[in-house]
Order: structure tokens, then sequence, then C-alpha cells
């Protein structure tokens, strides 16, 4: 039996910056590839130098979109890599919203570092480019849940299977060398109220975990009343309510909840706001992919409904 061994280059230690390297000496596969974020020395972290075992990765699995799990790929093409990238269709749909969008970023922060003049290089440079994004999206070769593909030379195969955190995301189940390693990505909750379930893997020999929130436990509330009750409370004295929300997940959950709302007659009078380009767009995909979420045709687009979009 062929030895396999697992690097830990990222998320460990810290919550962002996922990256697991398997390799057994003769092939290599990349479980995703994503930025460090956060604190000043996270971000660091993705400047420097590669460990140079990445480029022995044919392939590259992405669990999700999030950039956390998936916007180190352009970096990693920046300098030369150019492997098979796996992952499931509307992760590749939003893969090409959020990845430029990245790029874009790193080229606002350069831009800006030298106007004024604080980076200890001369010119700042972005980490990638939005030109370095598309060419990563070249890379992609999306995948069906719950169908086999062979990575790593063909030394090894993947299946993806649903995840329930965001549209389209899996947990990957590698088999190679007679072992099957289950990769978690990040799980969603049970009861989602569009999501699908975390789907359940039988069997594993090894299981490779992230829990963020695992010394956690969800209050036990139903979120649309919650919301309703805390936007009419402060609707009613004057107020307006702003809510900070992932662009990519937690948007789409709320406008669920809002179109919602405003079906069982609340909020009607309420105007609602979704200022995001990224995240319109990543709402419009939830319509064009109604095999990976609960809503019907008619709830979906209620829900894209709900808000008025502003970009």
């Amino acid at each position: 039996m062929s030895r396999l061994s697992i690097n830990f280059l990222g998320a460990a230690g810290t919550v962002t910056g996922s990256k697991y390297l398997l390799s057994d000496g003769e092939g290599a596969a990349l479980i995703d590839c994503g930025l460090f974020q956060g604190l000043k020395e996270l971000r660091a972290r993705n400047r420097e130098a590669a460990d140079p075992a990445l480029r022995r990765a044919t392939d590259l699995v992405l669990t999700h979109a999030h950039i956390d799990h998936s916007g180190y790929l352009p970096k990693l093409v920046r300098d030369g890599w150019r492997g098979n990238v796996v992952c499931s269709e509307a992760t590749a749909d939003l893969c090409s919203v959020l990845l430029p969008d990245s790029g874009h970023l790193q080229e606002k922060d350069a831009s800006y570092a030298n106007r004024k003049g604080f980076s200890k290089h001369d010119p700042a440079e972005p980490l990638y480019t939005q030109a370095d994004a598309k060419r990563a999206l070249e890379l992609f070769s999306p995948a069906p849940f719950h169908t086999t593909r062979r990575i790593a030379g063909g030394l090894a195969t993947v299946e993806l299977h649903r995840a329930g955190h965001i549209l389209g995301a899996a947990i990957a189940v590698v088999e190679w060398a007679g072992r099957r390693i289950v990769f978690s990505g990040d799980l969603g909750r049970y009861n989602d109220a569009i999501l699908p379930a975390p789907e359940a893997i039988a069997q594993a020999d090894h299981v490779i975990v992230e829990s963020t929130y695992g010394n956690r436990r969800h209050e036990q509330v139903e979120p649309a009343n919650l919301l309703g009750d805390i936007i009419e409370r402060t609707i009613g004295r004057g107020g307006s309510v702003v809510v900070p929300a992932f662009a990519v997940g937690r948007a789409q959950t709320l406008l669920y909840h809002l179109s919602t709302l405003r079906a069982q007659g609340r909020l009607r009078d309420v105007p609602i706001f979704l200022d995001s380009p990224m995240a319109v767009d990543a709402s419009e995909m939830f319509c064009a992919h109604p095999s990976d979420h609960k809503l019907d045709r008619a709830a979906c687009k209620a829900a894209c409904g709900a808000a008025t979009y502003v970009r």
C-alpha cells in the first residue's frame, strides 16, 4: 500500500486559508485553496513563498466558493500552476463572480497603498489581478454531485456530496491507495430554510473536519419571526435596519425570510434594498440552480424579488 501523506497548509491555528495537500510520492492533489483573511499577520501569509509541494498537485478540489476556500487559486495560477479544478457546477458559477471580484479588491488595495505611500514595497503590487482570476476560471472542470472523478494522475478518485453550507457546497470524499479520506469543507445546518442538510457519509478511514463554530449550540428560534420583530420594532420608532451579511449565502437566506414575512402580510410598507453587486449576482444564481436548494421556482422568484437591487 502506498504511503499517503497530508500537509495542512492553512486553516490550522486559524479559520481561514483552507489548503490540504494529499500526496503519495507519485501524485498529489490539493483540497481547497483558500486565502488567509482577517488580521494583518494572517493576510501577510498570502505573500509568503508558496510551499513547493503545491506545484506537484495536478488537481485541485474545491469544496465551495467562499474566498477562504477558493481565493488563493488566482495567486497559484499567477505563479504558473496549470492543473485541473474539480468542484460542483454551482461552485464554478459562484467562483466566476467571487474570484474576479477578489482580484479587483487586490488591485484597489495596491492602488490605495501606492497613493498613500504606506507599503514597504515600491510600488505595491496586488497579490493577483482580475486577469489572473479569469485565467484561473479557465481551469475549472465542474462535476455533478455523486459522480466519480479521477485525480492525481489517475491514482485517486473524488466524489462530491452535498454539504448544505452555501449554494453548491460539497463534502469531498477521496479514495486513494485503498483509503477513504473525507474532507467536510464548511457544513451547513440541518433543517436550513433553503439549503439541503449535509449528507451523511457512511464510512471513512480519515475525516478532516472544519469546526469554526464547533463549541456552540444554535438557538432554537424561528428566524423569520425574530427578524420581522426586530425590523418592525426598529421601523416603529423611526429607525432603519442595516444588515451586514456575507454576499454569498447569508444574503440569500435573509432575502428568503424577508419574502416569507411579506407573504404573511408583514413589512408591506417597508422598503428593502440589497446594496451589493456580488450579492445581486449570487441571488440570481439561485434560480439558475434549482436542484441545489429547496425552493421551488415561485419561492425562488419571490426571494430574489424581496429587495430593490442597488449596484
